[in-house]
């Protein structure tokens, strides 16, 4: 793919998100955060992925209004959690989220996880969507089933799908799913967070050393490669620029090759389906509300 930093992808309302986004996922200082987002505006990125559940969404406000660039240069996502599932909740919870990023619409609203009552919270996104108060709806950790089971009920399609996706779980299945409903495919761990040995993959070494690029610089590429969207995270500025400097090179049909067969089908992170997981969690925040 011929792509810059500002390279950008229609979704299927005609919306365009950024290839390249900025994730602030356990970026919990509000001093590190700030200048963090700040450093990655700084350098060229226009879109920053925030979530109620990271508790940074003040803090990512913050450094948007400090930077100075204009509202419609910038591409903004944030997601309703679990405990606020519900049509009004859901509601209110947008609205708390918009108040602490110190802004008037969203870019993009995202349910987190399809736990229990998500049919309704879509409903509240959908009426968030017509009311034009955010620019697309989608949703995260959505898997096949999922998607059938909110087709039953949904006015709208899902306009993004953002999971667990790197070399060790390339969501091969979900992602032609994806593909043939219109429905984009944005990549969150896009690095796998470095965890089971990623990084030291003497395959991906070779690959990075014959571009003359880091390992994570691959990865990264490939996921450009594959038209799926990455929100990579880093608090170092060194490293923030390092996470967008990919578009010199081009990985050629041997190194897909090579990456396509790190795939071992297995998620590293939360399983979508740990309903009991997430009915433990809206029991607990009903009980202490």
């Amino acid at each position: 793919m011929d792509l810059s930093i500002n390279a950008t992808k229609k979704l299927s309302n005609g919306v365009e998100i950024p290839y390249l986004g900025f994730g602030v996922f356990l970026v919990n200082d509000p001093t590190e955060c700030e200048q963090s987002v700040l450093a990655a505006i700084k350098n060229g990125y226009r879109s920053i992925d925030t979530a109620t559940r990271y508790e940074n969404e003040e803090f990512v406000g913050n450094a948007i209004k400090a930077a100075g660039v204009p509202r419609e240069e910038l591409f903004i996502t944030t997601k309703v959690w679990v405990t606020d599932f519900g049509y009004e909740e859901t509601k209110k919870a947008f609205h708390e989220s918009l108040k602490k990023l110190q802004l008037d619409y969203l870019d993009l609203y995202l349910i987190h996880w399809a736990a229990p009552g998500f049919e309704e919270t879509w409903r509240a996104l959908e009426d968030l969507y017509e009311e034009g108060l955010v620019r697309a709806i989608g949703v995260c950790n959505f898997q096949i089933h999922h998607f059938e089971k909110l087709a039953e009920t949904a006015k709208i399609t899902p306009m993004l799908n953002q999971v667990e996706t790197h070399p060790l779980f390339q969501q091969v299945e979900l992602r032609n799913y994806l593909a043939q409903h219109d429905i984009a495919h944005e990549a969150w761990a896009p690095l796998g967070q470095g965890k089971n040995g990623l990084f030291d993959s003497p395959a991906l070494a070779e690959i990075a050393k014959k571009h003359n690029k880091t390992v994570a610089q691959v990865i990264l590429r490939w996921h450009l490669d594959r038209d799926t969207i990455i929100i990579p995270k880093s608090v170092h500025e060194h490293r923030i620029i390092e996470n967008a400097d990919l578009f010199d090179f081009a990985l050629d049909t041997d190194d897909i090759k090579t990456i396509t067969s790190l795939d071992t089908n297995q998620r590293s992170f939360g399983n979508p389906d740990d309903i009991e997981r997430f009915k433990a969690m809206q029991e607990a925040a009903k009980s202490n509300s």
